[in-house]
């Protein structure tokens, strides 16, 4: 090919899941509903655990930095997929492109990280109650926190900086309701074995090594849940990670449904799954979370009633 056909592209065009007039003002305030939602509900999970001193713990600070990863996660993708739906020019800068990428593959290798670490905290409570104190201290929280956003960070930029060294010729035009890195790598036409690799052998230490992780300990807490003798007692162990197991099992299945499979086959099915873990999920968190947490639930009440509620 001549050397134009290799420049390198000034932007790319998110044509999102819809091209159809009628659909994109569907999909707008579809989009919309979900993404004041999203926002609304991960605000209040902040500002109960920030208000309530009650729920200064390891597992509400943790769910809180949830809240923070899922609410910067929705606001670096919807608002610009609103203004394209509302909106003739469907663009998006190549820069603009990168920083969407580097900030969704860090949030999501943050949730993953995030998700690890409160089943490490839910193991600690049940299955070593009396050194819970000790063992969760606010300095080990902290530390494990740093190490989330530092694994994160470096996850991010590792794949954004390969990114820059792909070449992008031909078709511009991305499918997606944002820059996603699959899709990202079907445009260029450059060789992108090294990506692939470096993909592999990342995204299994990320995401493979923390779900083995969360595994182990959900059999260890199954089982010290089974030895405790009272049917009551049992069922309260268990609700405390009803809430984390729903989250995870919903975080990896809608990734599952996206990336468990080759690169070639990508469809626009699998836009539609994109939207299940990039929007429906963060949604979902804080209403999984809040729906039968009577902590939460006082917290708010608390926060908005003042200090005579009694939740």
């Amino acid at each position: 090919m001549d050397g134009s056909n290799h420049s390198r592209v000034s932007e790319f065009l998110l044509l999102g899941l819809s091209e159809s007039p009628e659909h994109q003002r569907i999909l707008f305030w579809m989009f919309l509903f979900l993404y004041l939602a999203t926002v609304v509900g991960n605000v209040l999970i902040i500002l109960a655990i920030g208000s309530d001193s009650r729920l200064h713990t390891p597992m509400y600070f943790f769910l809180a930095n949830l809240s923070f990863t899922d609410l910067f996660f929705v606001t670096n993708t919807i608002p610009k997929m609103l203004m394209n739906l509302q909106s003739q020019n469907k663009a998006i800068s190549y820069a603009g492109c990168l920083t969407q990428l580097y900030f969704l593959v860090s949030l999501v290798a943050l949730d993953n990280l995030i998700l690890a670490t409160m089943a490490y905290d839910r193991y600690v409570a049940i299955c070593r109650p009396l050194h819970y104190t000790t063992a969760m201290s606010p300095r080990l929280c902290i530390s494990l926190l740093t190490l989330c956003w530092a694994l994160s960070v470096l996850y991010g930029l590792i794949h954004t900086l390969l990114m820059t060294s792909m070449t992008f010729c031909g078709s511009r035009k991305i499918h997606y309701i944002f820059c996603e890195m699959y899709v990202l790598l079907r445009l260029a036409c450059s060789n992108t074995q090294i990506n692939h690799t470096v993909l592999i052998a990342t995204g299994s230490f990320i995401f493979l090594t923390p779900l083995g992780f969360m595994v182990m300990s959900y059999v260890w807490i199954v089982r010290a849940i089974f030895q405790i003798p009272s049917a009551s007692s049992k069922y309260k162990a268990f609700s405390t990670c009803a809430s984390h197991l729903a989250v995870v099992s919903l975080f990896y299945g809608t990734l599952c449904m996206v990336y468990l499979k080759p690169l070639d086959t990508y469809s626009m099915q699998d836009s539609v799954a994109t939207v299940m873990y990039a929007v429906v999920t963060p949604m979902m968190n804080p209403f999984i979370y809040s729906l039968r947490n009577k902590d939460i639930h006082g917290a708010l009440g608390r926060f908005f009633l003042g200090k005579s509620f009694r939740g």
